[in-house]
């Protein structure tokens, strides 16, 4: 029996990148003019995967939201992994957000996944859910080569990483 080849599909966010962003970000918010004499904060939690931000006013959240946006494109982390929450306006006006990064892919995002792969035709390509990502099976490189082409244009909310090709 011929062997089988096959490829995994993943999504990560290297939480190192974004800890030097949030870092970067700081260090511009301590230096930009329109954010002078305000108390405004960006944390990270590595544990949670989350970036807490904090302004004085939703205009000022916003605006640091764009910086933070910035320095995360500019160090090559994927922003569809990065999901802004809702806005929440505490006592005097302050606003508070969180930004959670995703790293893994859901159970219902690789059904979706999974559902394309099946419904686009290929012939003897398996694909199997192993956690937080899938594995495609094929006889044929070529046809593992059309999958993944067939993928990347698709929009499922995140940036899938195609990688352990064997």
């Amino acid at each position: 029996m011929a062997k089988k080849q096959s490829f995994d599909i993943t999504t990560s966010v290297d939480m190192q990148e974004v800890d030097n962003a949030v870092n970067q970000s700081i260090k511009e918010i301590r230096t930009r003019y329109d954010f002078k004499g305000t108390d405004c904060s960006l944390e990270l939690d590595r544990e949670a995967g989350a970036v807490r931000l904090e302004a004085d006013d939703e205009y000022r959240l916003t605006q640091l939201l764009g910086v933070l946006r910035e320095k995360l494109s500019r160090r090559s982390v994927p922003l569809k992994n990065v999901h802004e929450g809702s806005v929440e306006i505490g006592s005097l006006g302050r606003a508070r957000t969180v930004v959670s990064l995703k790293s893994g892919i859901d159970q219902e995002t690789a059904k979706s996944i999974q559902k394309d792969i099946k419904s686009a035709g290929f012939k003897k390509v398996q694909v199997q859910i192993q956690g937080e990502e899938l594995r495609v099976t094929s006889p044929s490189r070529d046809e593992l080569q059309e999958v993944i082409a067939f993928l990347r244009p698709k929009d499922y909310g995140l940036e899938l990483m195609f990688g352990n090709y064997r």
